[in-house]
């Protein structure tokens, strides 16, 4: 390109000059990840946290080994979640993910802090150097489907995910608003000049079961996914409701023990989604 300043790690354009795995990070030699799945919002407050975490449910339910790797470091949630407190220890071999009641492994800031309330002041290299390292020095073993809870937008960490982790493609979460459904066509533009599969849409949010007649209902009204399916080539769309228990059961770190089975269309997406070979 005519206004290349050959500084590829701050870059996006797709060109012919450079090999995109070029900047793809090794994986801890004691760790075995055969699917990397980033769930990714365009702004906060969409659910983004809410849908990771159900996707690792679904996961470990189906008898997969699963973990998770919270990258939004200024705003870290799994934990709370998960009701995580323990925090992690290392060895002169790396840093060992703390494990939830059924089994999944969470690699997260707060789980490296004494205080989770103290607030993250860094700069954006920095926090992008951290989440590498949830990738090269966290021992997970062997490991099914490890999620990546981004953090929202399109900047520095985002771009630091989709150069330097193996994503096999990304789960996009929205909410029912026309002005959220515009930032969620930037994070769907980002993963095409980037060159990463998505596997779908959830919108969180979406519908509310009537407590009377059992019928669903739309208060912000039906949302119509046509355009941005076709525009994008997205094949899988699913929906959460506005359910008081999900949040509830968040609140008390026990996402676990949910009822029933939400987001069965994305998991089952995941599931069929090829994985690139991890190095």
């Amino acid at each position: 390109m005519p206004d290349c300043n050959h500084d590829c790690s701050n870059c996006s354009e797709a060109c012919a000059e450079r090999d995109p795995d070029s900047f793809i990070a090794k994986s801890h030699p004691y760790s075995q990840v055969r699917k990397m799945i980033a769930v990714v919002s365009g702004k906060g407050g969409v659910g983004k946290s809410l849908t990771t975490s159900l996707l690792a449910v679904n996961a470990a339910r189906d008898g997969k080994k699963t973990a998770i790797i919270d990258a939004d470091v200024t705003g870290p949630s799994i934990p709370t979640i998960f009701g995580l407190k323990e925090l992690v220890t290392g060895s002169e071999d790396g840093m060992y993910p703390i494990k939830t009641q059924t089994g999944i492994e969470v690699m997260s800031l707060n789980l490296l802090t004494e205080d989770p309330a103290d607030p993250v002041i860094w700069r954006g290299p920095v926090v992008s150097g951290l989440i590498k390292q949830f990738w090269t020095d966290t021992i997970y073993g062997d490991v099914d489907e490890l999620y990546v809870d981004m953090p929202p937008g399109t900047g520095d960490v985002p771009l630091t995910v989709f150069q330097s982790l193996p994503i096999d493609g990304i789960v996009i979460v929205t909410s029912p608003s026309d002005l959220v459904s515009l930032i969620v066509e930037k994070a769907l533009r980002m993963a095409k000049m980037m060159n990463v599969p998505i596997i779908g849409l959830v919108t969180n949010m979406a519908y509310l079961d009537c407590p009377h007649c059992q019928k669903r209902l739309y208060p912000f009204g039906k949302i119509e996914h046509a355009a941005l399916s076709e525009k994008y080539g997205i094949e899988v769309v699913d929906e959460l409701p506005i359910e008081p228990k999900l949040g509830e059961l968040c609140d008390r770190g026990a996402i676990e023990t949910y009822q029933g089975r939400y987001l069965d269309k994305i998991s089952k997406a995941i599931e069929a989604c090829p994985a690139k070979e991890k190095k």
